[in-house]
């Protein structure tokens, strides 16, 4: 019998949800209204304690008008960056 070993990375999603709806100028009620959640679940999403599911994050990145990978991104997908 053979063990396998896995490693698991844990990496934390960001996002920029509360800049670019404030650069906007859209309230988490209006953003919620408009993807079909409620202002909870933007609350959530911004502060990093609810991860949205595929379907939502493309709904907010139309909504606020950014891609959905500047939008959100793991750890590693800004190691290094300047921004």
């Amino acid at each position: 019998m053979s063990s396998r070993l896995y490693m698991v990375v844990l990496m934390e999603l960001h996002n920029q949800v509360r800049d670019s709806r404030l650069q906007l100028e859209l309230t988490q009620e209006t953003l919620a209204s408009m993807v079909g959640v409620t202002r909870q679940t933007i609350i959530a999403i911004e502060k990093g304690g609810y991860t949205p599911s595929v379907e939502l994050a493309l709904k907010l990145a139309r909504a606020l008008q950014i891609p959905m990978e500047q939008l959100f991104w793991l750890d590693e997908d800004r190691e290094g960056s300047s921004s």
